[in-house]
Order: C-alpha cells, then structure tokens, then sequence
C-alpha cells in the first residue's frame, strides 16, 4: 500500500487571516454547498457544467486561493472548456497534496474523481464530493482495485473526464512518490487520451507552500482551519501535453510521471537535510552537503 513520510514537520506556515475572516469564508462554502444542487437542478443541462465550474471556483476564493492556469499543451489538444471538449473523454493524472485538489481541478473544468472513501463522510467536502460522483477506494483494501479500474473505464467510455491520484496517498507538495500503474489500465483499455497536471500551491512570494498538505496525523478539521486562515496562496494548474495511451501502462505511468515532474527533484524536509523519495523509500542525495540548507526552486513564469 502506497505510504507517504510526511507529516506536520512539513508544514511551514503563512500569513494568516483574522477570526472574522476565516468565519466568513466558511459560511460562504456553506452557502455554495447549500445552494448548489438546488442551482443545478434550476440550471439548463446545457449551462450546468459553466455553473459548476463558477461554483468551484468560488469555492476556492472561500478557501483563500487565486487560481492561476498555465496551458504548456499543443494548439490542437487545448480546449477552450478546459481539460477536454464537452463529451470528449479523458483521463486526468496528478500528483496528490491535499483534499483541496479536489476543488482546485474542478475550477478548471467539471470532472469526476478518484478519491478515498471517507471522504462522502467530511463535512461539506463529503456533499461536494457525492456531487461530483466520486468513486471512492478503500486504500486499505486493495483487492477492490481491480473493480474501480472498471469503474474508471465505464465513465471513460461514456465520454466522461475523471481524475485519478496515481500515487495512491497525499504527499506534503515538497516531497512525492512515484505514480502506481493501476489506473493507467482504464486509459489503455478505453484508448482514452491521459492529461498530465502539474499541481502545486505558492504563497504570496510565489514559494511553493506546504499549508494545503494533508499528511501524518492531520484530521479534515485540522487541515481545513489551516487551509482557511491561510492568506494569499495560489493554486497553480500547469496542463502539460496530452500522452497517448499506449499498450503498456507501465510505460504510460513513467511518462506522466515524466511530465508532472519534469526536472523536479523531491523534497523532503525543512532544515539541513535533503531527501529523494522513490516509492517507500525515502535516502539521503549524496549530493547534498551535511550542513547545505535546501534551496527551493524560483517560481514558475507564466506564459
């Protein structure tokens, strides 16, 4: 079973918001999940998938986040909608931080998840998450994956834009593991496209951040007040080219892999050490000094 090392070591915190503020900003999720379905059902099925998205993404100025989209994809894969065309199926692959993933993607365009099967459970977050038709998987019981992967394929088949987590457990943002080949096979199996997203959360110095991270013993609510008292964080989607896929979904999940990560090496650690995460393994980089302080890399450029 996949098993992330980080844990609230990782977390560096931001500037803060007051009470008031993030009183505020709760109550304004409350009033988007209260009023969400009743929007919908009211809403033309030819304009539902614009509200929803309006909707996302106010969810996210609730939770204290700009969203910031960079679009690296050829002229003849990019869509004005976002992922993909309307009907158009594809497979979305991304690295996993935190439950605000979840909301950060939906805000470039409507899709369905694969997510863990507490979540239907959390407050507000779980009602957004029947919304959207989650597919829950139980992590801890890995012989029910083969009927999610079916799963997966049946929405791909009917035409549908579905995001899975190929790392199988969150990671702090700094530091991740390698992407499990399971899912890829839904892809493979439906000749679907796969859309690698590069997912990542800056602060206001455009420093990649670590608040949004649920990890080690973080409870919903832990994570969630963290989230909301944060100030000024931006969620960066970066849409690389599509990838084709292929016949052997070992292949397809080194290339997303590929393309999520590009250069990026990964991190784990805030003082004077410098890890390389490879699966469950987690090694010092000899080529770090024992006293050289980790350098975080420079923000991204947006074209």
């Amino acid at each position: 079973m996949p098993c992330s090392p980080c844990g609230s070591g990782c977390i560096e915190p931001i500037d803060e918001v007051g009470t008031a503020t993030m009183i505020a900003r709760l109550a304004g999720i409350a009033g988007l999940v209260l009023s969400f379905p009743v929007v919908t059902v009211a809403t033309p099925k030819s304009r539902r998938e614009q509200v929803q998205r309006r909707y996302a993404r106010a969810a996210l100025s609730c939770l204290g986040m700009r969203l910031r989209i960079i679009d690296n994809r050829t002229p003849a894969q990019a869509s004005d909608e976002g992922f993909a065309d309307t009907g158009s199926p594809v497979m979305i692959v991304a690295g996993h931080i935190g439950w605000a993933d979840v909301v950060a993607l939906a805000a470039v365009q409507p899709v369905s998840f694969v997510a863990r099967a507490d979540m239907v459970q959390w407050p507000l977050l779980g009602k957004l998450a029947q919304l959207t038709r989650v597919i829950p998987i139980e992590r801890a019981r890995l012989r029910e994956l083969p009927g999610v992967v079916g799963q997966v394929a049946e929405r791909l088949a009917s035409g549908n834009r579905i995001v899975v987590f190929p790392e199988g457990t969150t990671w702090c943002g700094r530091a991740y593991g390698s992407m499990r080949p399971a899912m890829f096979q839904a892809a493979i199996d439906t000749v679907t496209p796969v859309q690698p997203v590069r997912l990542r959360y800056l602060d206001s110095d455009g420093m990649p951040c670590t608040v949004p991270g649920f990890v080690g013993n973080d409870t919903f609510a832990d994570s969630a007040k963290r989230v909301l008292r944060s100030k000024g964080m931006v969620a960066e989607i970066v849409l690389e080219p599509l990838e084709r896929p292929g016949l052997d979904r070992r292949d397809l999940a080194r290339r997303c892999e590929t393309a999520v990560r590009g250069t990026d090496r990964s991190r784990h650690g805030v003082a004077d050490t410098q890890w390389i995460e490879a699966g469950n393994t987690r090694v010092q980089d000899p080529s770090m000094g024992e006293q050289e302080q980790i350098r975080r890399p420079a923000g991204a450029t947006v074209r």
